[in-house]
């Protein structure tokens, strides 16, 4: 089996982050700049990531100010 896509492994970290309690409910997550930094990947990697993750309900935008873990 091939290996996923890397912003498919972004997102299953920081949803294992969520899920745990790691990252709890109104906490914002790093910028799109930090991530890059943090995990080694491009900001198209992020970009879809957090795109995957605002779908599933995980996190919301807050267009200029970030990207926080959604209320449950």
């Amino acid at each position: 089996m091939p290996p996923s896509p890397k912003w498919v492994e972004l997102a299953e970290r920081i949803r294992r982050q969520i899920e745990s309690g790691e990252l709890s409910p109104g906490d914002k997550l790093p910028s799109t700049s930090q991530l890059c930094d943090i995990y080694g990947v491009s900001s198209i990697v992020v970009r879809n990531a957090m795109l995957t993750l605002k779908a599933e309900g995980l996190v919301v935008g807050v267009p200029g100010v970030g990207v926080y873990v959604a209320e449950k």
